[in-house]
């Protein structure tokens, strides 16, 4: 008769004691993805429209990165984060909206800044017509 293994105890989670840490938003024309990170840049905590339950175009709106920052404001009072510095890339709806949401959580916003990266010389130029 075979004798069946016994289950591994599964890895406990490290817990982390960070006060202060770092909030990445892109936000794009279709989605709008939130990143917590401690000041190293080790990921704690993500979501973005699509977890928060929407799908196509609904994504993109403000409301689904609303829903999507009051997430990660939930789990960055879990953790014991009272502030943080915000970096925020491209030209999404959801910009603004995550900010005031992370403020309206009672997370205090030290710091935000654009990191929209911006072409210094553009796409190259088609090339010329011939008739």
């Amino acid at each position: 008769m075979a004798v069946a293994k016994g289950r591994q105890k599964a890895k406990q989670k490290k817990r982390v004691a960070v006060d202060h840490g770092v909030v990445h938003i892109k936000s794009t024309y279709n989605n709008t993805i939130i990143c917590l990170t401690d000041p190293n840049g080790h990921v704690l905590s993500w979501g973005s429209g699509g977890t928060a339950g929407f799908e196509g175009t609904r994504k993109g709106t403000p409301y689904a990165s609303q829903l999507a920052a009051d997430k990660i404001a939930k789990d960055a009072v879990k953790i014991g984060i009272k502030r943080v510095d915000v970096v925020v890339r491209g030209p999404g709806a959801g910009r603004e909206t995550a900010i005031r949401t992370l403020q309206a959580a009672g997370i205090e916003v030290d710091n935000i800044k654009d990191a929209t990266p911006i072409p210094f010389n553009g796409c190259r130029p088609p090339k010329r017509r011939r008739v």
